[in-house]
């Protein structure tokens, strides 16, 4: 009831990345927003979800940034990850995100990050499409070492590694 006796997650240092959702993963160079697709916010992955999909954590990480439409993560060896849902979609000021945690949290891979009216987005004409960035990726010397050919996934499939 009142939390005693819970078990505190810890980061952990694991270098593999999993999927954020159910739906059809692409090349980043697909989305449809320039800023993701030319790799101004890092490179990464996009998946098209499916209706209802859940958005789960890729990696095992800490909670730094809860924005309804974005959430940032940062994992052990400070390797950050933006998980961008839907192209535009800040300009529906929050409305069909429901944050499933906070800022500070230890996540692992599969825990829920955010609950997704994905009926409110599609009744505004907006995009759907779901980008996982890591803005520092350049900075750290990092490289993401996935398939990322058109295919479809299912939440918290391992997808490949993020290595420094």
């Amino acid at each position: 009831m009142f939390g005693f006796g819970k078990k505190k997650k810890e980061l952990v240092d694991d270098q593999r990345v999993y999927t954020v959702t159910n739906g059809n993963i692409l090349p980043l160079s697909d989305v449809s927003d320039p800023v993701f697709s030319q790799g101004m916010m890092g490179t990464g992955y996009a998946i098209e979800p499916d209706e209802d999909a859940k958005i789960v954590s890729p990696v095992y990480a800490k909670v730094t940034m809860v924005q309804g439409h974005a959430i940032g993560l940062q994992r052990a060896d400070g390797l950050q990850f933006l998980i961008h849902i839907g192209v535009d979609t800040v300009n529906l000021k929050g409305a069909p995100f429901h944050a499933e945690v906070a800022e500070d949290d230890i996540v692992e891979p599969g825990d829920e990050l955010v609950k997704v009216d994905w009926g409110q987005i599609a009744e505004s004409g907006l995009d759907k499409t779901v980008m996982v960035v890591m803005p520092n990726q350049q900075k750290l010397g990092a490289t993401l070492k996935i398939d990322d050919a058109a295919r479809t996934v299912k939440a918290t499939q391992e997808l490949g590694t993020a290595e420094r």
